[in-house]
């Protein structure tokens, strides 16, 4: 399984969830774990996704989240889970 680790960052706003979890779906994404809370109004989560059903590279897919960043005017940044896993083994 090809997972990759989604952070989304940015002043809090109705609909954040929705949008993200809309539009990897229809890149065929999976979300496999989700977290998100809200610090002094800005809203945070981080989500693990399954990549392997997305027909589509690495690289198209963090492209076909530009549409929503800019949207919602938030950072969302992808990153494989292995190269994190990777960083942060003792």
């Amino acid at each position: 399984m090809t997972k990759a680790l989604i952070s989304v960052t940015g002043l809090d706003a109705t609909g954040i969830i929705a949008k993200v979890a809309t539009r990897l779906s229809e890149m065929n994404i999976n979300i496999l774990d989700i977290t998100q809370t809200i610090l002094g109004g800005y809203f945070t989560m981080m989500m693990v996704v399954d990549l392997d059903g997305a027909n589509r590279s690495f690289e198209a897919i963090d492209e076909g989240l530009q549409s929503v960043r800019d949207e919602l005017k938030m950072s969302i940044h992808m990153q494989r889970m292995d190269i994190f896993d990777a960083m942060h083994r003792i």
